[in-house]
């Protein structure tokens, strides 16, 4: 029941046109509910209702249904209806009087202040005329008065509330596509830096077949088991190569960046032990264990594993505190390569504290998309106890 209460309601919120039919409809209702009971007038001078005073009233209630659209056209036809009704002689009636307050709701609520509070005045003094010619006292034209100013009031705060509102919502939207925009960036540079390095790693593959190539031509007729060896390597360093490439296929690569000369082969597992030997020197107190049997990956594996294990230790050192202490694992699984890397501190958290790790990465950004280009698993936050962890599975080719 409560959900379609609910619906109801938010249809009718996207739909304001019949929102304020029905209310007036109900207004209407109420305007023919009061002409029946005519001694509740009391001794007010005037003609009771009849046909023409209800028909007066109706039409100047409905007009409320377009209170949104023209609110002071309709501000202005209701106080002419109150004119009309009172040149008539009627005694004042109810309905005639909630369709002024709406319509002047309608008219601060929905205008700016230059615009309400003239037509505000306005409407308050032609209405108080109209009652001191109905012959009301002084309290009820008071009272009525304070009705006005109510309305008046009401109307105009919950436009500057819709205001706030509004501007929060297009600050929400804007600072979100500055995010988005700025996530796409670093997205992009993430990529076309692993681009380079993969590069690189194709690059040092082809020149070793190159090597070889060349040296098998020169001994060709000399040494034939030694153009047999040759030839193997450059049928593995080539399958290598092209496994690369593949990857390679798709990444952004920035062309207005120089490239890279060097040819020599990228860091990799093995070389994270010198890694954390520097990081030692540092001050940081690291801890390495590899378990399992070493074997040989990838090179853009190896490259991926060598960097999140940088990156995360170079947030760790950043933003963990000097007196973090940090734990690196690395497990050879049968079908897997799993990456930990874990820390106590007690600062902000690394990562999340800035977009921007160690180098020249975009911290947890770049950690993904390394990951993901090898179709593994990344998943990094708190620590259980304290602390900040790293966790990532690559998938390794079973030979």
């Amino acid at each position: 029941m409560s959900e379609l209460i609910r619906s109801r309601r938010a249809w009718l919120g996207a739909h304001p046109l019949v929102a304020d039919a029905l209310v007036s409809a109900f207004l209407t209702v109420s305007c023919l509910v009061e002409s029946t009971f005519q001694d509740s007038y009391g001794a007010l001078p005037g003609r009771h209702p009849d046909v023409l005073c209800v028909v007066l009233m109706s039409v100047v209630v409905m007009s409320l249904t377009l209170r949104r659209r023209m609110p002071v056209p309709v501000m202005a036809f209701t106080l002419a209806g109150n004119l009309m009704l009172t040149a008539l002689g009627y005694v004042p009636t109810l309905g005639a009087a909630l369709a002024c307050l709406v319509a002047l709701y309608s008219v601060a609520s929905h205008r700016g202040l230059g615009t309400s509070l003239p037509v505000g005045v306005l409407a308050l003094v032609t209405y108080l005329i109209t009652m001191a010619v109905q012959g009301h006292t002084f309290w009820q034209s008071l009272s009525n008065a304070v009705l006005f100013t109510g309305a008046w009031w009401i109307g105009r705060s919950l436009r500057l509330r819709r205001a706030y509102l509004d501007e929060l919502e297009a600050r929400a939207r804007r600072l979100e596509r500055a995010r988005e925009a700025d996530s796409r960036a670093a997205r992009a540079e993430e990529r076309s830096r692993i681009a380079r390095e993969l590069h690189d790693v194709v690059a040092h593959h082809v020149s070793v077949m190159t090597v070889q190539a060349g040296a098998a031509r020169r001994i060709l007729h000399r040494d034939p088991e030694s153009v047999q060896d040759a030839l193997s390597t450059i049928e593995q360093m080539g399958r290598t190569a092209l496994g690369e490439m593949r990857r390679l296929v798709g990444v952004l690569r920035t062309e207005a960046e120089p490239a890279r000369s060097e040819l020599s082969p990228q860091p990799g597992v093995n070389d994270v032990s010198g890694l954390v030997e520097q990081l030692r020197e540092t001050g940081l107190q690291v801890q390495l264990w590899i378990e399992g049997e070493s074997r040989s990956l990838s090179p853009g594996v190896d490259l991926a594993a060598f960097r999140l294990v940088q990156e995360a230790l170079t947030n760790t050192l950043k933003h963990a505190g000097p007196q973090a202490r940090a734990w690196v694992r690395i497990q050879y699984a049968d079908r897997q390569l799993e990456i930990e890397v874990e820390d106590d501190g007690r600062g902000l958290v690394a990562g999340l504290a800035r977009p921007g790790g160690g180098g020249n990465g975009h911290g947890l950004m770049g950690m993904r998309e390394r990951v993901a280009l090898y179709g593994g698993d990344l998943r990094i936050g708190p620590r259980s106890g304290g602390g900040f962890e790293v966790r990532a599975r690559f998938p390794l080719e079973v030979p």
